[in-house]
C-alpha cells in the first residue's frame, strides 16, 4: 500500500514546491526603475458623460506660473483639434510631420502668441484657443478633447506657451515626450521632432543645445495622433541634465 501512495505523494510535493518557487519570484520582482515612464491619468470610463475640463485642468490665471517641482511646463494655450483622417500612427515619418504641420498651420509666424478665447481658421475648420493649466505633469489631450466634446482620435493639436527667464541660460535642452508624433519650436526655430508611433514617456527626445533668452521666449508645439491616447510633456534640462526651474510661464 505504501508503494501505491508514493507516486501521489511525489506529485503533491512537486506542486507545493512549484507554488513556493513562484511566490518567491514574485516577492523579489522589481518595479519600474528610474527614468522609466511616469504613471498617466486614466482614460475616462465609458459611462462618464460629464465632459468637464475641471477634472484634469484649471483655467490659466492672468499672472505667471512656475514649472512644477521637476521642471515640467503645465501652462499652455491649446487649440481645439484639427480633425485629420488618420487610421494608424506608423505613418508619422519626418517628411509626413513637416508636410502636415506646414499645411495645417494656424500661423506661419512661429513667434505668434494667440489670445485666450480667440478663434482661428485652419483649412475649413474654425477652432478656439484655450489657456489651461494641467493638473498633472503632462498635458493629456485625450482628456482635453473629451471635455470639450471634440474628436479624440485622428487629431492635430497646436500649442503655445511663453517662458520668461530672469537671465540668459545657455546650453539647455528642450526635453519632450508625446503620443504619438510631435514637433517643437523655440523662438521661431525648430528645436525637436519626435516622429513615429510613440508612447508618452518623459524626456523621450531632447533637442540640441539651446539658449533661453533673458526675458520672453516662445515655445510652439504640434502633437498629432491617430487611434489611441494623445498627450505630451515638456521641460528644459540644463547642461548637467537637471530640470530648469527658474522660469515663469504665461500665456500672454
Amino acid at each position: 500500500m505504501n508503494r501505491k501512495r508514493t507516486p501521489l505523494l511525489l506529485v503533491i510535493i512537486f506542486a507545493i514546491l512549484s507554488v513556493l518557487q513562484i511566490g518567491s519570484l514574485t516577492a523579489f520582482a522589481q518595479g519600474p526603475g528610474p527614468g522609466q515612464r511616469l504613471p498617466l491619468p486614466p482614460i475616462p470610463i465609458k459611462g462618464d458623460t460629464t465632459h468637464t475640463l475641471s477634472r484634469h485642468f484649471t483655467p490659466a490665471a492672468a499672472g505667471k506660473k512656475r514649472p512644477d517641482a521637476k521642471g515640467f511646463i503645465q501652462r499652455w494655450l491649446v487649440l481645439e483639434p484639427v480633425k485629420k483622417d488618420i487610421t494608424r500612427n506608423n505613418i508619422f515619418t519626418d517628411n509626413y510631420l513637416r508636410t502636415t504641420f506646414s499645411a495645417d498651420n494656424f500661423s506661419t509666424d512661429y513667434t505668434a502668441v494667440p489670445r485666450n478665447g480667440e478663434t482661428v481658421n485652419v483649412g475649413n475648420q474654425a477652432l478656439k484657443w484655450h489657456a489651461l493649466d494641467s493638473k498633472a505633469f503632462n498635458v493629456n489631450l485625450y482628456h482635453f478633447t473629451y471635455a470639450i466634446n471634440k474628436p479624440k482620435y485622428g487629431i492635430l493639436v497646436w500649442l503655445v506657451t511663453v517662458v520668461d527667464c530672469p537671465e540668459e541660460v545657455q546650453n539647455v535642452r528642450l526635453a519632450a515626450g508625446c503620443n504619438s508624433g510631435s514637433m517643437w519650436w523655440l523662438n521661431g526655430q525648430e528645436a525637436l521632432m519626435l516622429s513615429g508611433d510613440r508612447d508618452m514617456i518623459a524626456d523621450n527626445g531632447t533637442s540640441a543645445r539651446l539658449t533661453l533668452r533673458k526675458g520672453r521666449n516662445i515655445i510652439r508645439g504640434a502633437v498629432i495622433n491617430g487611434p489611441g491616447m494623445a498627450n505630451f510633456c515638456v521641460r528644459f534640462l540644463d547642461e548637467n541634465g537637471m530640470p530648469v526651474n527658474n522660469l515663469s510661464i504665461s500665456y500672454e
